[in-house]
């Protein structure tokens, strides 16, 4: 098994739209969590003015652990749906994942 972690980090408004997104394919994600974080990015077009002022951004962040091509169908899926430059990702490799119990 090839796993990778698949971090997802966008603006708080979309999070309902990305949740939706990943309950209606519980193929590519039957598990995530979910963070609410603050970020700061050089790109600074789309903050509003409070979050200029304080130098970071309301976003939300959302992990997930499942195999390679599981991760590359999801995001090409998410990147036709939410085609925008103020949703950041990335991919980790995974040695191991399991349940404690």
């Amino acid at each position: 098994m090839n796993l990778v972690l698949l971090t997802l980090v966008a603006p708080r408004a979309l999070e309902e739209e990305l949740l939706e997104q990943l309950l209606i394919h519980p193929e590519w994600a039957s598990g995530f969590t979910l963070s609410q974080v603050e970020g700061h990015s050089q790109r600074g077009a789309s903050l509003s003015i409070q979050e200029q002022v304080r130098g970071r951004a309301g976003r939300v962040a959302l992990q997930i652990v499942l195999e390679a091509e599981q991760a590359e169908r999801l995001l090409g899926h998410l990147k036709a749906r939410f085609p925008k430059p103020d949703v950041a990702y990335w991919l980790t490799p995974v040695s191991d994942f399991g349940r404690l119990a």
